[in-house]
């Protein structure tokens, strides 16, 4: 155990990690945009036909003139408008649902790799990092429990103003409660260590 927690080991395997959420944060902007540019697939039913993984940037739902797609945790599907299209409304729709989605797991990863930097530098014990795990960990608890009905909202509303209906199936994770209980925890540690140093540093 010792060897495993090594300060060493732990600076450079949390400087990895900062390359990680980094990486991951640029991904979560890539299909961000490629959402935004109608790249992401849903379930398409017209008056002839039912096309899965159908995307708004085509008219031909042809597999073979595809480039990068993307796609969402949800079960999407579009039911098209009477010329069998998808309204532009739709399209904005879609997009925001899936941006409401990633966007909150980018922040997330800027949390993270704000305090991978601090750890890689020897800084720990400090109140920056106690905020940043508990923001990601709240951040965490709404995308379990808010932000599906966040993006049920956002299907209600684009359908009120678009001839062609989106529907969707959200999905609610109790099982995620936990690991953000546990950086709930990790922040409330760090804070107390902090609490502690203070008192020790002040009775010397």
């Amino acid at each position: 155990m010792k060897a495993l927690l090594n300060e060493k080991y732990a600076r450079t395997a949390a400087a990895v990690l900062r390359v990680f959420c980094w990486l991951a944060i640029c991904f979560f902007v890539l299909v961000t945009v490629l959402a935004c540019l109608g790249r992401q697939q849903f379930t398409l039913r017209t008056s002839t036909d039912v096309y899965e993984g159908a995307i708004y940037a085509e008219s031909d739902h042809d597999w073979g003139s595809r480039g990068f797609t993307v796609t969402s945790s949800d079960n999407l599907r579009v039911t098209a408008n009477s010329d069998d299209g998808v309204d532009l409304s739709t399209h904005i729709g879609l997009s925001l649902m899936f941006a409401v989605q990633a966007l909150p797991g980018a922040a997330g990863y800027w949390f993270l790799s704000r305090v991978f930097t601090r750890i890689a530098q020897g800084k720990i014990f400090i109140e920056p990092n106690a905020r940043c795990l508990l923001g990601y960990g709240l951040l965490q608890i709404y995308v379990a429990f808010c932000l599906p009905f966040v993006k049920l909202l956002i299907c209600n509303l684009t359908n009120l103003v678009s001839d062609s209906q989106i529907s969707m199936s959200i999905q609610i994770g109790p099982d995620k409660l936990f690991p953000c209980i546990a950086f709930l925890v990790a922040a409330y540690i760090i804070h107390y260590g902090i609490a502690l140093q203070d008192e020790v540093d002040h009775t010397l």
